[in-house]
């Protein structure tokens, strides 16, 4: 089925989803493979018991002990995070849980410059960690979060100084456990010899299970002392922050860290969380992923992209009272100008790639460099254009001789393994299926977009370029009742690999013309009518098709039904997702 602006399927093949006496709840979890009454009852009622045992992960036993040595013994402990969300959120787990456990323990953090610098662990680094401890006489060890597991080169110089390196990463790793970097330990739930049952975690998610098994450690056995079991139900509120913010998805043990992570970020004991909240104007609101994704991670995220993230990762360590308060404001400063940055790039690469024929049929990829674009921006704007064009994106910033920066994916297109099939031409990359960076010399840029761009259309499809809706199952007007979307909000925190539900409603009438909504009049809104029962719909974005949604015109509409709270009363609120003729 194909509507105004999306390709629709149902999911599971569903020729309708509507089915007798089942509830609309009912039908959704069968959608999604959870029919079993046991499977959907451990889905919908996840608990911290789900949770696997941090040992089964490759070396998390060997970077446990030496980790719980270097805190009990005085050694100074760095860990190394990256700058963005997920690894900020990694290394403010280890950190409070590590000083939990040693209240005088030496943890000191490090983040890398993400202009300066780069992305995850960099030789200088190393090398300044280990003269600054040997200026000092002390030892010492780096930890790892978020970053490291192609970091060969930074492992070698860090054996060669006598510096114990443990890495703790999730990102993709080598094919083989012999292609590993020469680290004292390589924490990965995906390594080539894993056998941990789930391998999705996000790097706060690997930094979790660490600090769980450190916790084990200090007990002597699985019975934690009740001071350490607070701090790491504690440690849920920024392991949910990196889970959401990193895109992982968020089923098995993501969906339990979320779900109970979320609760607890309202009443946080961490003061720069605290902060950060209340500066994006949550305080007292019951926090959602669209909050975390839209509200507080951008601001997390500002600071390393137009600043040094080692403020950010302050924050959430050891800033209180008016440092934590002074700190949050920046971010929010700085995520208004990142806004402005990102507004001016995403137009001027938009232009730049319909331009270069990038956004036509027979391009199924777009690839542009430019030598004024902020490098610490230019991965949002590749969202943005995967937004707008449905295509693999990648945007780069020309420094002299040497280009570097990031790229998007959509569904169907591993990025990371296309990068992997052009690496004659790169320097470097890392990364996701769906996002990655990557670095690679100017005078390799043509012959790297060629390559690539051949690869992607040779591997996707037309059709493919179209963004595409997976509809849960059909329903009536009649069912989106308050009660049955409280049964629907269970299915929460939605986000990849769990999204939020979207059901079909056949053959509505639209009740007299549209109205515009906002500031600029982009969004529309009109009532929809089944039978007897009518509903207000809203159209993000929809005033270009006001014309399609005319007064009388019979709609099969997919939606997103909710609940608003708007003015203190709970009342139906559905949001059009995409709308064909009945």
């Amino acid at each position: 089925m194909r509507g105004l602006t999306k390709r629709w399927r149902m999911r599971g093949g569903q020729d309708s989803g509507v089915k007798g006496s089942s509830s609309l709840l009912e039908r959704v979890l069968a959608a999604r493979g959870l029919g079993d009454p046991i499977d959907a009852s451990v889905f919908l009622d996840p608990r911290l018991t789900q949770l696997h045992d941090p040992s089964l992960i490759p070396d998390l036993d060997r970077a446990a002990e030496r980790i719980f040595h270097a805190a009990r013994s005085g050694e100074r402990i760095v860990i190394y995070g990256d700058y963005d969300v997920d690894g900020i959120t990694a290394t403010a787990i280890l950190y409070h849980v590590l000083r939990a456990i040693a209240p005088d323990a030496d943890v000191r953090s490090y983040v890398p410059h993400r202009l300066e610098e780069g992305y995850g662990l960099n030789t200088t680094a190393i090398e300044s960690i280990a003269e600054e401890l040997r200026a000092s006489g002390e030892r010492g060890l780096v930890v790892s979060v978020d970053c490291g597991v192609t970091a060969h080169e930074p492992a070698r110089r860090a054996r060669e100084l006598g510096l114990d390196l443990i890495i703790t990463d999730h990102h993709n790793p080598p094919g083989s456990a012999l292609d590993l970097p020469p680290a004292f330990a390589v924490v990965h739930p995906r390594r080539h010899d894993s056998a941990y049952p789930f391998p999705d975690l996000s790097g706060a998610g690997v930094a979790y299970k660490l600090a769980w098994r450190l916790a084990t450690l200090d007990a002597g056995g699985q019975r934690v002392r009740a001071e350490l079991r607070t701090c790491l139900i504690e440690m849920l509120a920024p392991a949910a922050l990196g889970a959401i913010a990193d895109v992982v998805p968020l089923v098995g043990e993501n969906r339990v860290l979320a779900r109970f992570g979320l609760e607890r970020l309202r009443h946080t004991p961490i003061e720069g969380l605290r902060a950060l909240i209340e500066a994006s104007g949550l305080a007292g609101e019951k926090v959602g992923t669209w909050d975390v994704g839209f509200r507080l991670a951008p601001r997390l995220n500002a600071c390393g992209r137009l600043g040094h993230a080692r403020e950010a990762v302050e924050l959430l360590t050891v800033a209180t009272g008016d440092r934590a308060r002074v700190i949050a404001e920046e971010l929010t400063r700085l995520n208004n100008d990142r806004r402005g940055v990102e507004s001016r790039i995403t137009e001027q690469a938009d232009e730049q790639a319909r331009r270069a024929g990038m956004t036509a049929d027979d391009r199924r990829a777009i690839v542009l460099a430019h030598s004024d674009w902020h490098a610490g921006v230019i991965g949002i704007v590749c969202s943005r254009l995967v937004e707008r064009y449905h295509r693999p994106t990648i945007l780069l910033q020309r420094t002299g001789s040497v280009c570097h920066g990031s790229g998007r994916s959509i569904e169907g297109f591993n990025l990371h393994a296309a990068l992997e099939r052009a690496s004659e031409y790169l320097d470097r990359f890392g990364g996701h299926d769906m996002a990655a960076g990557l670095a690679l010399r100017a005078d390799r840029l043509d012959a790297f977009a060629e390559a690539f761009t051949a690869d992607a259309t040779a591997r996707l499809s037309v059709d493919q370029l179209t963004p595409e809706v997976v509809v849960d199952c059909e329903a009536n007007l009649d069912e989106l009742s308050i009660d049955s979307l409280r049964d629907l909000q269970r299915m929460e925190p939605c986000g990849r690999g769990n999204p939020e539900i979207r059901t079909l409603l056949r053959g509505v009438a639209v009740q007299g013309p549209p109205r515009a909504l906002g500031a600029t009049g982009a969004h529309l809104s009109f009532f929809a009518r089944q039978g007897q029962s009518t509903v207000r719909v809203v159209a993000w974005n929809w005033a270009p098709r006001r014309e399609e949604l005319h007064a009388g015109a019979r709609m099969d509409l997919v939606v997103g039904p909710k609940i608003s709270t708007w003015g203190g009363r709970a009342s139906v609120h559905v949001e059009l997702v995409d709308a064909g003729p009945a």
